[in-house]
Order: structure tokens, then C-alpha cells, then sequence
């Protein structure tokens, strides 16, 4: 197996290039995904969410109201710190689950992480940054998800900046410009993926511990 990290601030399109190396044979782990999936109504994180945070978290349908989640800890340090201590250990563990079902294979393992870099994960062999100005995630978070600009603007400049990012990358992708300049940049970028040696068939996966930096519960690419 080879492991890698991949990142971008919100609105950078990282889910495009996702897909893009889906389809060129890597297998995704998309952190944002399975923190959907640990939140499905019956599940223990959806039951612990209410519990903590009361019926009001919880749509008609029993769902969670991510939404509301986000109202309660958006500007609330202590109630962000008690969501991530709910939700980080089941995310955690599915995401190790599902490496060590690919350890003894040779394949490429994208661990598909928003916050990578404000949550650092050790036995990576490279971490992938998918970069746009901050600009362009403004334009791209009011055009094409309906995002006001100020809350555009107040969600970037929560998570990590790009010059943070862009210090700790090992393979960055310019995501500013059309399809065309960027399906070529996954070309180069799964040659390099292939090039890198493979982790010993008894890898165990690291599970981060989360910093106190916020996070929101909502899809941030």
C-alpha cells in the first residue's frame, strides 16, 4: 500500500481531484464522507450528538441538522471541542478500518482530509495540497454553493491558510485554471504517486489527536 495525504482549503475543488484519481485507480478515504456515515440516525454518534446538544440538532426526519450544529459551534470553542471528542474517535477508527483492509495490497490510498494540515497525521509518504487563491475559493463558495460572502470569507479564514498548507506540501496542485491544466497535473501527479515505495504489509495506522482549532461539521470542500 502506498499512503497519502490529501488537502485543500474549502472551496480549492479537492473533491474534483478526488475523483480524478478514483479514476485513475486510487482508493479514496474521504474523511468528510465518513463523518456522514457515522452520523446516520440509529447510529451511537447521532444518539451522543443529541444527547450533548439537544432535539433541536435533530431534523423531522431523525437526521442530524448539520446546520444547526454548525449555529451552535461556530463561535463556541467549548461546544466545538465537545463535538470533535463525540465525532473524531468513530471517524478515526472507520478510517483505520478501512486502511488496514488495504495494507498488503500495492494500491494508491488517498486519505481524502480537509484538515490535514491543522490535524497532522503521521506515516504518510507524501501529503498532496490542492491550492487556489483565496480569491478564487471566495468566487467559488458564493457562485457556485450559494454561500454569502461574508460567511465565505469568515469559514476560510477559520481553517488553516495557504501559506500553511503550501509550507508542509510535497505535491501541489493548482486547481485555478479549467479541466484541461488540471487533469494534466493528475497525470504527473499519479506517476509520482506510483514512484513511491510501499508501506510493509503490517502497517498500523496512527490515529491523529485533534487540536483544539476549529472545525465545522459541514462539507468544507
Amino acid at each position: 500500500m502506498i499512503l497519502v495525504g490529501l488537502t485543500g482549503g474549502i472551496g480549492s475543488g479537492k473533491s474534483t481531484v478526488s475523483l480524478l484519481l478514483e479514476g485513475k485507480g486510487a482508493i479514496i478515504i474521504d474523511a468528510d464522507a465518513i463523518v456522514r456515515e457515522v452520523q446516520l440516525p440509529g447510529s451511537p454518534v447521532l444518539t451522543e450528538l443529541a444527547a450533548k446538544f439537544g432535539s433541536e440538532v435533530l431534523a423531522a426526519d431523525g437526521s442530524l441538522d448539520r446546520q444547526a450544529v454548525a449555529n451552535i459551534v461556530f463561535t463556541d470553542p467549548d461546544a466545538l471541542k465537545a463535538l470533535n471528542a463525540i465525532v473524531h474517535p468513530a471517524v478515526g477508527k472507520e478510517m483505520n478500518r478501512r486502511m488496514i483492509e488495504q495494507r498488503t495490497t500495492d494500491r494508491v490510498v488517498i486519505l481524502d482530509i480537509p484538515l490535514l494540515t491543522e490535524n497532522p497525521r503521521e506515516g504518510l509518504q507524501g501529503k498532496i495540497v490542492v491550492d487556489v487563491p483565496v480569491e478564487v475559493q471566495v468566487e467559488r463558495l458564493v457562485n457556485f454553493r450559494g454561500f454569502a460572502e461574508e460567511d465565505a470569507r469568515a469559514r476560510i479564514s477559520r481553517q488553516a491558510t495557504r501559506e500553511q498548507r503550501l509550507e508542509t506540501a510535497d505535491f501541489v496542485i493548482d486547481n485555478s485554471g479549467d479541466l484541461e491544466s488540471l487533469t494534466a497535473q493528475i497525470d504527473k501527479l499519479w506517476t509520482w504517486l506510483v514512484s513511491l515505495p510501499q508501506l510493509p504489509a503490517d502497517y498500523e495506522p496512527i490515529t491523529p489527536t485533534p487540536n483544539a482549532g476549529p472545525k465545522s461539521p459541514n462539507k468544507n470542500t
